[in-house]
């Protein structure tokens, strides 16, 4: 099968950065543990096959989304801007949002760059300890991710639910220790599941059809079988998605009664707008979260599962900017100060 994908090759030239990404790549290796010290393990590196097609296939692929990954930088970089410069942005709900930007470029920043230097490669093969870092940054961001979106449903059920009592309950303070919770839990969650996983027995074959290192082809791969290390990374992962998920669902349900009862129609505007926005992005996300962890993987073929992680790993941090400036009257007015002042 790697055959298939060998044919087409292209020149990479990039033996510098591929030497300071080994370098960088074993001192996170060594600090966090991700060494496979198992005596059957043979494997040293692994070949990840990305997107079929052929040369011309492959150019397109890397034009599209290398212009994707640049649009989510600049997008998402110019949100945490506007907030950080814009002092009518000072509030917890923008903070709150130019976290979660700030978030998003971290998060397509786990898999794309990557994506792209295997586009271009000869060999496509990524190091052991590459390849279990990206794991764990990308699984840790995406569930930084639930609980930062967790947290920005509290804050809009507070400031609708609650409008009286908001500006005492979510302070400055307490808005910053709540985004520092939500990282650390975030890094914390998958952090011993990840050091289990890379401690099993790998003695080939070496090939992983996907474009990121992902629980089901590394387990896949595994000479040995290790149900309890699946079995508890799949219990952990269900029950972040879902709790997290029914604690935002029930939130704004609770807003939507609330709503509701609001007299006026431009007041039940109001709050449909500031509430939109976070309620589209919950859904994209989460959809696809569900559709990849809640169905059974015999049933999605690894063609489809590429689909899904690239929906909810790079078009979620691609849309975001989109959804938050389009449907936000103070956002839009902060992003064009903004670009004013880089235009100068």
């Amino acid at each position: 099968m790697a055959n298939i994908y060998a044919m087409h090759r292209f020149p990479t030239g990039f033996s510098g950065s591929k030497t300071a990404c080994v370098m960088l790549f074993s001192v996170f290796s060594a600090a966090l543990g991700f060494m496979n010290n198992s005596e059957k393990s043979t494997v040293t590196e692994f070949v990840l096959l990305g997107f079929p097609g052929g040369q011309e296939m492959q150019i397109f692929l890397f034009s599209l989304f290398f212009g994707v990954y640049i649009f989510t930088m600049m997008g998402n970089g110019t949100i945490v801007c506007a907030v950080r410069w814009d002092q009518r942005l000072h509030t917890p709900m923008y903070i709150l949002l130019g976290n979660f930007a700030f978030l998003g470029i971290w998060y397509i920043t786990s898999t794309v760059p990557s994506m792209l230097a295997n586009i271009l490669s000869e060999t496509k093969t990524i190091s052991f300890a590459g390849c279990f870092l990206q794991f764990y940054f990308f699984t840790s961001l995406g569930t930084t991710e639930t609980y930062l979106l967790c947290v920005m449903a509290y804050d809009r059920y507070l400031a609708i639910c609650r409008p009286l009592h908001y500006p005492t309950i979510v302070t400055l303070q307490l808005c910053y220790i709540l985004m520092f919770l939500c990282w650390v839990f975030g890094f914390l969650s998958y952090s011993v599941s990840t050091v289990q996983l890379s401690q099993l027995s790998f003695c080939g074959p070496n090939i992983i059809d996907h474009f990121v290192c992902d629980i089901d082809p590394l387990m896949s791969l595994s000479c040995a079988p290790a149900p309890n290390t699946e079995i508890v990374f799949y219990i952990l992962s269900s029950l972040i998605i879902l709790l997290t998920l029914l604690y935002i669902l029930g939130s704004y349900t609770l807003l939507l009664i609330a709503v509701l009862k609001v007299p006026s129609a431009a007041g039940r505007q109001k709050a449909f707008s500031t509430c939109g926005s976070h309620l589209t992005v919950v859904c994209l996300f989460f959809g696809a979260l569900l559709a990849m962890y809640f169905s059974p993987t015999s049933d999605n073929p690894a063609e489809l599962q590429k689909i899904i992680t690239l929906f909810y790993s790079v078009v979620t941090p691609f849309l975001n900017p989109l959804i938050y400036s389009l449907r936000n009257k103070e956002m839009k007015a902060a992003l064009k100060k903004v670009l004013r002042i880089e235009g100068a």
